[in-house]
C-alpha cells in the first residue's frame, strides 16, 4: 500500500522545511495560546458560577461560543488572506484574541463574557488557524505530517500544562487578575503572524479595470465566490470528506469535557479523576509526533492512517466508561492511554489529508470552509452527551454514542472515490495561470461593455 505522490503536487507545493521549521514553532506556540487554553477554561468555571451566581448551562456557553466563533469565521481569515495577506490577517487576529479576554476581564455580567471571551476573542482565533495550518503545510513536501504533528503536539503539552498555572493566577489574583494576564499572554500570538513572510502577489486582470466595473455587483460576487472556492462544496470527495471529519466532529471532544466526571462518578477521587485526562493528553502528545512521523515514511495512504486512527479512537472511547463498570482504575487508566494516543494520531493526518482530495492551490478555502460546516457538528456532541447522561443517570450511553459517531466517520470515508487503491489518485489540478487570466479578462471586458452599447442604442 505504498503512497506513491503526483510529479504535478510536488511541484505546487512549497519546499521541504526550510523557512517552513520556523513556521511550525509559530504554529506551535499558536496552538498553545488558543486549544491549551480553551481547554483549560474550566479553571474559572466555578469562579464564574460563583460570581455571576447563574447556571452551570449557561456559563458554558461561554466556551461553546468561542468554539464556535473560531470555526465559523474561518472561511473569513479565507477571504481576507486572498486579498490582502496571511501575516496582516494572522497579526489582527491575534491582537483580536488578546483584547478579547482583556475585556473580559473587566466584564460586569454574563453578556459581557459571551461578547468578549466568545465573540472578539474567537474571532481571533479564527484569523488565525486555517491560516497558520494553511502556511505550514505549503512549506513541506514529504514532512507535511510530521511538521503538523509537532505543532500541534502542543495542545496537549499545553493543556497539561496550563491548568495549575490557570488555578495558580486565579488563587493570586482573582478570575479578573487572572484574565487580564491571560490577555497579555494571547498578545504574543501577534509576532507569531509576523513570522509569515509576506508573498508577492501578481496583480490579476481585476485589479486593472476601472473603478466602476470594479465595484459592479457582478465582479465583487465573482470575486469573493473566487477567494472562497464555493464550487468545492459540488464536487463529491469534498463534500464526503465535510460529512466524514463533521461525524468525527460529534464524537472527538465528548471525552474532554465529561471523562472527569465519569470518572469521579465511577467512585474515584477529585486527584485519580483528574489524572485520568492529564495522561490522556500525555499520549495525545506523543501520538501526534508519532503519527506525523509514521504518516510521512510513506508506506500507507494517509486516508487509510485517518480510517485505521479514526476507528481505535470510536472503539477506546467506548470502551472508557465500560473499563470502570468494575471499579478498576487500572483499566479506566489504560485505555484513557490509548485513547489519548489515537486522538492525537488522527488530528495531524484529518488536516493531511486535505490537500490530497483538492490539490495544494485551494488548501486554505478548502480547510475554511471545512471548518465552517465542522463548527455546528462539534457544538452537537457535548449537548448530546449531557442529555444522554440526564436520560440514563450514567455516562454509558453518552460515550457509546460518541465512538459511534467516529466508527461511522470511517465509514463514510470508505465511499471516497479510489479508496480501496492502494496509491493515492491524482490530486486535481490547478488551470494555468494564464488561462484563468484570459477567461477573467474576457468576462470583464463583456462587462465593460454593456453600458457602451447601451448608450449607442440610445444615441441611435
Amino acid at each position: 500500500m505504498a503512497n506513491l505522490k503526483p510529479k504535478a503536487e510536488s511541484q505546487a507545493e512549497g519546499p521541504d522545511g526550510g523557512w517552513g521549521w520556523v513556521l511550525v514553532v509559530a504554529l506551535f506556540v499558536t496552538n498553545s495560546l488558543v486549544f491549551g487554553l480553551m481547554r483549560s477554561l474550566g479553571v474559572f468555571f466555578v469562579e464564574f458560577v460563583q460570581y455571576f451566581e447563574e447556571s452551570a448551562q449557561a456559563i458554558s456557553w461561554i466556551s461553546s461560543i468561542g468554539l464556535a466563533a473560531l470555526q465559523f469565521f474561518s472561511p473569513l481569515a479565507a477571504v481576507l488572506c486572498k486579498a490582502y495577506n496571511p501575516r496582516v490577517v494572522v497579526m489582527m487576529g491575534g491582537f483580536l484574541a488578546g483584547l478579547g479576554l482583556i475585556l473580559a476581564s473587566q466584564a460586569t455580567c454574563l453578556v459581557h463574557l459571551y461578547l468578549t471571551m466568545g465573540v472578539i476573542s474567537g474571532l481571533g482565533w479564527g484569523l488565525m488557524f486555517t491560516p497558520m495550518v494553511a502556511t505550514v503545510m505549503a512549506h513541506f513536501t514529504r514532512r507535511r505530517t510530521l511538521a503538523l504533528g509537532l505543532g500541534f503536539c502542543s495542545i496537549g503539552l499545553s493543556s497539561f500544562a496550563f491548568n495549575p498555572l490557570f488555578q495558580l493566577l486565579v488563587e493570586k489574583y482573582a478570575w479578573r487578575g487572572a484574565l487580564l494576564i491571560l490577555g497579555g499572554l494571547s498578545l504574543n500570538l501577534v509576532p507569531c503572524g509576523a513570522l509569515i513572510r509576506p508573498q508577492q502577489q501578481s496583480e490579476s486582470p481585476e485589479e486593472k479595470v476601472d473603478s466602476q466595473s470594479r465595484s459592479s455587483c457582478p465582479v465583487v460576487l465573482r470575486r469573493v465566490f473566487s477567494y472562497l472556492q464555493l464550487q468545492l462544496l459540488l464536487e463529491r470527495p469534498y463534500l464526503t470528506y465535510t460529512l466524514a471529519v463533521s461525524l468525527l466532529n460529534i464524537g472527538f471532544f465528548v471525552p474532554y469535557f465529561h471523562l472527569v466526571a465519569h470518572s469521579r462518578q465511577a467512585g474515584f477521587s477529585e486527584y485519580k479523576a483528574a489524572f485520568v485526562m492529564s495522561a490522556a493528553g500525555a499520549t495525545d502528545i506523543f501520538g501526534r509526533v508519532a503519527s506525523g512521523w509514521f504518516s510521512d515514511l510513506g508506506h500507507f495512504r494517509l486516508i487509510h492512517l485517518l480510517s485505521l486512527w479514526t476507528t481505535l479512537a470510536g472503539v477506546f472511547i467506548i470502551l472508557l466508561p465500560v473499563s470502570s463498570l468494575y471499579g478498576s482504575y487500572a483499566a479506566l487508566m489504560l485505555i484513557s492511554l490509548l485513547y489519548g494516543f489515537c486522538s492525537g494520531a488522527l488530528t495531524s493526518v484529518t488536516f493531511a489529508v486535505v490537500p490530497l482530495i483538492v490539490g495544494v492551490d485551494r488548501m486554505m478555502e478548502a480547510l475554511a470552509l471545512l471548518q465552517l460546516i465542522e463548527s455546528s457538528a462539534g457544538l452537537l456532541g457535548t449537548p448530546l452527551s449531557g442529555l444522554l447522561k440526564d436520560l440514563t443517570g450514567s455516562y454509558v450511553a453518552s460515550f457509546v454514542v460518541a465512538g459511534s459517531f467516529l466508527i461511522l466517520c470511517t465509514l463514510t470515508l470508505a465511499t471516497l472515490p479510489h479508496y480501496f487503491s492502494c496509491t493515492d489518485p491524482p490530486a486535481p489540478q490547478r488551470r494555468s495561470h494564464d488561462d484563468k487570466d484570459k477567461s477573467l479578462q474576457s468576462e470583464l471586458e463583456q462587462i465593460n461593455s454593456l453600458p457602451s452599447d447601451t448608450s449607442h442604442r440610445g444615441a441611435e
